[in-house]
């Protein structure tokens, strides 16, 4: 029997959307690849694979989670697989260097990045470029860890070289230039099926890289947070941009999630004082929060679930070998 394939680490992440597939009756099976193997001989199963692997998986002791995908979705897309969110995102999703450079190609404008191993190079990257404030942050992000602002040169060296420093678990830090949002907060996009959904502002008065997702929802303080890619340890304070965003601004999105072949994801973006919009952040696995839901009156995991129920029962019962 052809089933939906949600492919993760972290159940978590898991729960709210099979609740939705449940009431729907849509067949499915988890695949949690925190470890396993892939047998590039084998033909996969029918059915619909949706990835939602995430790039702070290390963050959770699944160093090798994203690896492991990437070579699984590579397997399913080389025998001809109905792949949601397929090679395409997971290559984005561990990268943000690889992200800015997609953005760029698409036209979307990045902050000023400059990516940088080793202590020395993070310190030259930050004389490079002479704009402070400025951010340094992780390459293969994770509930915000290693994101430092910093106002000097004597502050980034003090960092740099100081105990607090956190290296990125690829080695690649980000020397970043600091976007000020005009109203204090940062936009959460949403995508599914390569369409937009809604959008969340999110304050950032109290810290600049938040999550909106209900696993986020936890006091200021505590140390641990297990909602999505670049969450901060704070409770998020958000509404709903009932306008949502302007036409152009959607197509650009839409243009740029087809062209890399991602079917559900949230771009995160910053309006400065000047009216420049900056996108930041792709999120190829991508949360939803329920208070969120209830004053937008949509539901994104419904949606979602409803979207995966449609694309399966397009897929034959047998996968056809295209190989």
């Amino acid at each position: 029997m052809k089933k939906v394939y949600i492919i993760h680490e972290n159940e978590d992440w898991t729960k709210h959307l099979t609740v939705r597939l449940d009431e729907l009756a849509v067949p499915y099976e988890e695949w949690n690849l925190k470890t396993g193997m892939v047998d590039v001989q084998a033909v996969p199963p029918a059915g619909v694979f949706y990835n939602r692997m995430s790039a702070s998986s290390h963050t959770r002791g699944h160093r090798y989670a994203p690896e492991l995908t990437d070579q699984v979705l590579h397997w399913l897309e080389s025998y001809g697989a109905e792949v949601v969110n397929g090679t395409g995102a997971i290559t984005l999703e561990v990268s943000k260097l690889k992200q800015y450079l997609a953005l760029q190609e698409s036209g979307i404008q990045t902050p000023r990045t400059i990516g940088a191993v080793g202590a020395k190079n993070i310190v030259k990257a930050a004389e490079t470029m002479n704009l402070f404030p400025l951010v340094i942050k992780h390459n293969r992000a994770g509930k915000g860890l290693g994101v430092r602002l910093l106002n000097s040169m004597e502050a980034v060296k003090d960092y740099v070289y100081g105990y607090d420093f956190e290296d990125s678990v690829d080695g690649i830090s980000l020397v970043q230039q600091y976007i000020r949002p005009v109203d204090g907060h940062i936009i959460r996009a949403e995508f599914i099926g390569g369409k937009f959904f809604y959008a969340v502002a999110v304050d950032s008065t109290d810290g600049f890289e938040l999550c909106p997702a209900d696993n986020c929802q936890v006091p200021f303080g505590e140390d641990y947070c297990p909602g999505e890619d670049d969450s901060f340890m704070m409770e998020s304070k958000f509404h709903v941009l009932k306008d949502g965003l302007p036409k152009n601004q959607i197509k650009q999105y839409e243009d740029f999630l087809k062209q890399q072949r991602i079917d559900v994801a949230a771009i995160e973006f910053i309006q400065n004082e000047q009216g420049e919009i900056y996108v930041y952040d792709v999120n190829t696995n991508t949360n939803y929060n329920a208070d969120a839901e209830q004053e937008a009156g949509k539901f994104a995991m419904l949606a979602l679930a409803k979207w995966l129920q449609k694309k399966l029962e397009k897929v034959p019962e047998k996968t056809k070998i295209v190989k």
